[in-house]
This record gives structure tokens, C-alpha cells and sequence, in this order.
């Protein structure tokens, strides 16, 4: 199984040595390099600098903000990063939430699902260059009608390099699940249970059904934390702080999508319990709420020879390949651990 780093975004600034980091995710064999995006750092500009640094490893969004950017934008953008990567973006793309959509980007959030299809559409029109852009849908109209009237149909023109550029979906939800295996190239998966693979499949496959079966190309990337360390407890009590803020502190009470996944994998209880110390401010009693056996459901923790061992429950699911969350200290253990 392919192993990649997630190295998510930027917080407080750019870590220390940041470019030997990534001269050393391609040294030390790992598949390829993703980014996210909240409301700081972006995720297109580390894939160019890692482009400029490596010549191997995939570089991809996981995920590129679709409030964010028009899609003719996001479109052009992995198109021309594309070019100057020789060919190695995989293009993650992700609805965001309401508060990051309509409090940063003062996008509206109701449908998301539809306005995730349109975007994928008009993306692939762009990437395909087979004719100039025109498209008539609810959310998005090329040429726009009014304004000047001076507004045609244009085509790229940047000759794409890959027109099939990958496009992946970052969905938790069933009916998202779904709508990546309809109309994208592969899923990133976020909390992903090898426990509950079956309801995974169900989602994918009520996709691939619509689609009318499943495309010969299309991967299931999972991010999840992976922490070697001869001691279980301790290796879970740095994944435990991680899962009390998306959990308890991502989005608002009532709308918090990572919160939803862990009630549907039958955690209701305590996810709600984390969530209210979580936004009384209560973070590290948040964190200690959470026991070690549900950090190994979403993670792997542990001594290296335990953390091959479990890596087994995912390989034996719909997983294609994974992305190391976060970017550990201690790569070069990860990676023993994991890449053979």
C-alpha cells in the first residue's frame, strides 16, 4: 500500500527546516506530499515549492476549498502546477463548511453536494479544452449573463498537460462518499474505521452504480495519524488532542462534520460529551476523554512491528493508499514502520 505525508496547513507559520522535511518525505520512499487549507495558508503554494524540490513523489490537495476559487481558477491553477511538476498533482477538492464558506470566503454553504457537482463539471471542462467554456447551471453561469455583455466563451490557453488530471473528492458523509465515486477519480477519506469498511463500500458503491460501474482508475486515499512509540497510552496522547479539536471544536455545535463521524460510528455519547468541554474551553479534558481503543479505530499507535501489524485492517479495506497526518518529527521511524 502506497504511504504519503498530509502535511495539512500552516499555523502559525512555516516549520523549521521545512524544505529538508521535504527533501526527506521523497528520500525516505513515501509516495507523495498533500496539503489542506482553513483560513490561513493555502494549499497551492507548498505544492510549488515541493515541486521545485523533488522529482518523484505525487503533490496533492487534500483539499483545495471550493469557495475558495472559481473553478476555472482552481482548474488553471493544478493545470499550471501540473506543467511544472512534470505531471504529478492529484487535485483534492472539498466543500469546506458553513462557517469557513460563508465567514471567510462569503460563499453561501446550503446544497453543497450540488455545488460540488457543478464545480467538478466545470473543472473538467476546463482541463479537457475541447471547446470554449460555456455553462448554464444554478450555481455557476460561463459566460455570465449581464454585467457588461462583453463576456464570451474562452477556452485555456495553457495546452493541458494531463486533461484527465486526477480529480478527488474529501468526503465523511455517505451521500458525499457517493457523489465522489459518481463523479471523481478517487475519495480522501478523513477518520477513516477499517471497522465500518462495510459502510464505506455501501456509500461507494451506491456511487459507482449511478456512474454505471466503477472507472478502472480510481483510489481511496486515507489520512490518518500514525505515532510510533514503544508505549501505546503514550503514542495515543498525541493523537488525542487532535481528535478533541475536530471533534469538539471544528465548525459549530449542530454542524460539525467531523463530530457526525464519529456519532455514526457509534460514538454519539462521547462525541457529545467532548464537544461540550471542548467549546467550555476544557481542552485538555476534552483530549483526556477520549480512550486509547478509539484512538486505534482512526489511527496508528504504538511500537513499529504493532503499528505493521494493524496497518493489515486497512489494506484488507477499500483503502488504495495513505496519507500520514500531519508532519512527524520522526520520519525516518514512520516510514520504517510502514514502507517496506
Amino acid at each position: 500500500m502506497p504511504v504519503g505525508v498530509n502535511a495539512g496547513h500552516f499555523s502559525t507559520g512555516i516549520p523549521d527546516g521545512f524544505a529538508d522535511r521535504v527533501r526527506e518525505i521523497e528520500d525516505l520512499g513515501f509516495d507523495g506530499i498533500w496539503f489542506a487549507e482553513a483560513y490561513g495558508s493555502d494549499v497551492f503554494t507548498p505544492l510549488a515549492f515541493c515541486a521545485a524540490l523533488t522529482v518523484r513523489i505525487r503533490l496533492g490537495t487534500a483539499v483545495a476549498q471550493i469557495p475558495a476559487r472559481t473553478p476555472a481558477a482552481t482548474a488553471t491553477t493544478a493545470a499550471t502546477l501540473d506543467h511544472l511538476s512534470g505531471g504529478r498533482v492529484v487535485l483534492g477538492l472539498g466543500a469546506s463548511g458553513p462557517q469557513v464558506s460563508e465567514g471567510w470566503h462569503g460563499v453561501a454553504y446550503p446544497r453543497p453536494l450540488a455545488r460540488t457537482r457543478e464545480y467538478v463539471d466545470v473543472v473538467r471542462q476546463v482541463l479537457a479544452r475541447e471547446r470554449p467554456l460555456t455553462y448554464r447551471g444554478e450555481f455557476h453561469e460561463l459566460p455570465l449573463d449581464g454585467g457588461t455583455g462583453l463576456g464570451k466563451p474562452l477556452r485555456s490557453s495553457l495546452h493541458v498537460r494531463r486533461p484527465g488530471l486526477p480529480i478527488q473528492l474529501g468526503a465523511e458523509g455517505p451521500r458525499n462518499i457517493a457523489l465522489a465515486a459518481e463523479i471523481a477519480d478517487g475519495w480522501h477519506a478523513m477518520f477513516f474505521s477499517p471497522a465500518f469498511d462495510g459502510f464505506y463500500r455501501e456509500a461507494l458503491d451506491a456511487g459507482f452504480a449511478r456512474r454505471g460501474g466503477r472507472p478502472d482508475r480510481f483510489e481511496v486515499v486515507a489520512t490518518l495519524p500514525v505515532v510510533v512509540d514503544d508505549d501505546v497510552d503514550r503514542a495515543a496522547d498525541r493523537v488525542r488532542p487532535d481528535l478533541a479539536l475536530y471533534m469538539g471544536g471544528m465548525g459549530a455545535r449542530g454542524a460539525n462534520f467531523h463530530h457526525d463521524v464519529f456519532a455514526r460510528m457509534g460514538h454519539a455519547e462521547l462525541a457529545a460529551r467532548v464537544q461540550d468541554l471542548y467549546l467550555r474551553g476544557e481542552k485538555a479534558a476534552a483530549a483526556a476523554a477520549i480512550p486509547t481503543a478509539l484512538v486505534e479505530q482512526v489511527a496508528l499507535v504504538g511500537p513499529a512491528a504493532k503499528i505493521r501489524d494493524d496497518l493489515g485492517r486497512w489494506e484488507d479495506t477499500v483503502v488504495d493508499s495513505i496519507a500520514v497526518q500531519g508532519l512527524p518529527e520522526d520520519l525516518a521511524a514512520v516510514s520504517r514502520a510502514l514502507i517496506p
